[in-house]
């Protein structure tokens, strides 16, 4: 049925007349044309019932008529991938979006059926899963179920740190870890250090010297003694809202919740690592495809060879959906939910795309990633101009702790803006790849009006609402409002340019209760921050660490607005720091001058040629404790010359936000 439809919308030259739409559906079919949204009245014709059918049609299309405009309409229900959905560059100019404003979910969720009480414990229900079919997640009626996890509740703590690293073993108290465990077989270690985690199959316990042995290597960067750890997939750890998959049986367990019915609900576990691929070739890339209006729900995580090791910004995990040189390609108004790992990932030889007005929550990795890690890569294959902007992206690293919101590898020259970022367990936006002052390809790209907040939540430590790494001149990180950082033990900032962030411009941002500091520079050389209000963080408001001979920063023109803690924090030796032109006011003391930190004094601070000109005033900030940092009419900081702030425009557009 398909060559009538062609002929019919070839004109005289050869070509489409328009656009041409082929519609899918649950209860399509194939076997029709796919021109019609809905079945006709003889039911002889209608939607298709699956991507690959359309697929198939667009490409047979494209084969005789190179080029053209092909838009796949996805009615409202849900569309079940038993292999990812491969885009290559014959798929060109492909448009795959929700027909009106319907809901078309894209998944690899599958139903498990045949729930049977357990004769061991009425509480429990029991089914088989299918052969081979192992996942680490289960939904019901679309919420995310914890495995089942000892403690319950907070953390176990390691005795003495590790003891051995290849493969790694880890000693524990009297009693948390079991030998049982070993036998059983899927049972995981998931422990937590400084900003990295691990997670490893136990692979032997030795009750008697209180020492497990695990399948995989330990944290490179370990120095935190009593590190917390959990156990999940334990058969002793069930309880209400749990469940468990004994993997060398395939018997799926689960404890429902309050008000739960098993038998008629809806309980599914994922298939796939990953959704949908925009595969290109440096020399032919995959170009122009946009996604518009569907959802992404249902990925699992892999734990490959039993362990898995997430290590800064859980920089390996894969993303639901993934692309490698792909060009002026969108994903917009998506949404992204239920996954194992990160949304989205336009990675290798990528240029030009975007990622617009999305929700992206329930994650196990994080939201968007962008370039390459190795530096060989990513100069043999650029990765550049990209925008992530007005999206809302929350509540990640439900299992793989150490992701990031936006991450920004080596690539240079992308805006990411207007986004809202929160309720994560490391930092919000990172950009840069790059320990030390080494030249990448990282630079010029722009951060602003993001709206950052809930972040850390007291799980990992040292992160930061922006963090940066790296050589990064035309770098500029404007107008963000960042605010609510938590840690487990240290490092709790809003802007924090790390190991070599050098040539960077932090401007008219508002940072505010941050649990270490308003700024941290750990090294770095020529950085400028200017106009920014740093208010109300608790251990002190500006850090500074490393001393080196060149001008680490310029601080100037900014507010300081603070009731406990010290201003200052770390090493302030030297004079290889320019800080001049700002205004401070603890609420404590007044317009007198606030403490330092614990050894510095005033004079001895001006003496050094240190904030000579600074102003000792109340900013009049409209109602700084609910996090209104507005200046009124008669604010000193107005005559000084601060530009005003306003945090309200940071976070997604109106026009985004009506639309989800």
């Amino acid at each position: 049925m398909l060559w009538p439809l062609l002929a019919a919308c070839l004109g005289a030259g050869g070509a489409l007349a328009g656009p041409l739409t082929f519609y899918m559906a649950p209860g399509g079919n194939d076997g029709w044309s796919g021109s019609r949204p809905s079945v006709n009245r003889n039911k002889s014709d209608g939607p298709l019932a699956t991507l690959a059918g359309a697929l198939e049609k667009s490409r047979a299309i494209h084969r005789q008529t190179p080029g053209a405009e092909i838009r796949l309409e996805l009615r409202g229900g849900t569309y079940v991938l038993d292999r990812p959905l491969i885009l290559t560059p014959e798929d060109s100019g492909l448009v795959l979006a929700a027909h009106a404003r319907e809901t078309p979910v894209i998944t690899s969720e599958a139903r498990l059926t045949g729930w049977r009480r357990s004769s061991v414990n009425p509480n429990l229900w029991e089914t088989q899963a299918p052969a081979g079919w192992r996942f680490h997640e289960l939904f019901v009626n679309g919420v995310r179920k914890s495995r089942a996890r000892a403690p319950g509740t907070g953390f176990f703590r390691s005795v003495e740190g590790p003891i051995k690293d290849h493969p790694r073993q880890l000693r524990f108290q009297p009693g948390d870890v079991k030998e049982s465990w070993a036998r059983d077989g899927g049972v995981e270690l998931v422990v937590l250090q400084a900003w990295a985690q691990s997670r490893n199959l136990i692979s032997a316990v030795d009750a008697a010297s209180n020492v497990v042995s695990l399948a995989g290597d330990a944290f490179p960067n370990n120095s935190e003694s009593g590190a917390r750890y959990y156990i999940e997939n334990a058969p002793e750890a069930m309880r209400p809202s749990a469940w468990r998959l004994d993997e060398q049986t395939g018997l799926v367990t689960y404890w429902p919740g309050t008000g739960e019915d098993v038998p008629s609900a809806m309980i599914t576990a994922p298939g796939l690592y990953d959704l949908a691929h925009l595969e290109g070739e440096k020399d032919h890339p995959v170009q122009d495809i946009v996604f518009d209006g569907l959802v992404f729900a249902g990925t699992d995580w892999p734990l490959t060879g039993g362990h898995d090791m997430d290590i800064q910004a859980a920089v390996e995990v894969e993303a639901a959906l993934q692309a490698r040189y792909a060009k002026h390609c969108a994903v917009v108004r998506c949404r992204f939910t239920r996954l194992g790992g990160y949304a989205v990932d336009f990675g290798h030889g990528c240029q030009d795309n975007k990622v617009v007005g999305c929700d992206m929550w329930d994650l196990g990795g994080g939201g968007v990633r962008l370039g390459d890690s190795d530096p060989a890569a990513a100069r043999a294959a650029p990765n550049f101009g990209n925008d992530v902007t007005d999206n809302h992206i929350h509540h990640i690293g439900l299992v793989h702790a150490p992701a990031v919101g936006v991450l920004v590898l080596l690539s240079p020259n992308n805006l990411i803006a207007h986004n809202e970022i929160d309720h994560t367990f490391y930092t919000t936006i990172s950009v840069g790849w790059s320990w030390g002052y080494a030249d990448t390809p990282c630079r010029g790209n722009i951060v602003e009006y993001n709206h950052l907040h809930d972040i850390g939540q007291g799980m990992l430590s040292d992160m930061g609402g922006v963090y940066t790494l790296g050589l990064q001149p035309g770098t500029i990180i404007r107008d963000n409002l960042i605010h609510d950082v938590s840690v487990f033990i240290y490092g709790g900032w809003g802007l924090y340019t790390d190991e070599g962030s050098s040539a960077i411009v932090l401007e008219s941002n508002v940072v505010y209760r941050c649990q270490s500091a308003g700024f941290h520079q750990h090294y770095g050389e020529s950085n400028l921050l200017y106009n920014n209000i740093f208010a109300l963080n608790r251990d002190h408001q500006l850090i500074r660490t490393r001393v080196e001979p060149h001008l680490s920063f310029t601080f100037t023109n900014n507010i300081v607005y603070f009731d406990s803690g010290t201003l200052l924090g770390g090493n302030w030796s030297g004079k290889e720091f320019a800080i001049d032109h700002n205004i401070y006011f603890d609420t404590r003391s007044g317009p007198a001058p606030p403490p330092l930190d614990d050894a510095l004094r005033w004079e001895d601070w001006r003496g050094q040629g240190h904030d000579v000109h600074s102003l000792f005033a109340d900013p009049l900030f409209v109602a700084p404790q609910r996090g209104d940092f507005r200046l009124k009419r008669e604010s000193p900081a107005l005559l000084f010359g601060f530009h005003p702030l306003d945090g309200r425009q940071a976070g997604p557009r109106k026009e985004y936000t009506e639309r989800q």
